[in-house]
């Protein structure tokens, strides 16, 4: 199964969560940050207002609270619109 974006939307691997350790203790993955930095998988087609800018295995940086989490296949990614995405690295 492939998942496909639709109009201005885009699907995001978020890159990984930094490992801490703080004086021995490791911080539990509930509570470390999310990643703000991740790689576009693919792109939807775009509206006739919203022009796709975005293309499959860009490095883009989006918002701290933008897009919505979803597992796939045992991987875990982020499904936002084009416009959730604030940078494009180049």
């Amino acid at each position: 199964m492939k998942i496909q974006p639709l109009a201005d939307r885009v699907l995001i691997e978020p890159a990984a969560a930094e490992e801490k350790t703080i004086g021995g203790i490791i911080i539990p993955d509930t509570a470390k940050e999310k990643p703000l930095q991740g790689t576009v998988v693919a792109v939807g087609h775009g509206t006739k207002d919203e022009e796709m800018v975005l293309k499959a295995g860009d490095t883009v940086l989006y918002g701290k609270y933008a897009g919505t989490e979803l597992e796939h296949e045992g991987k875990k990614y982020l499904i936002m619109r084009q416009s959730d995405v604030v940078a494009v690295l180049a």
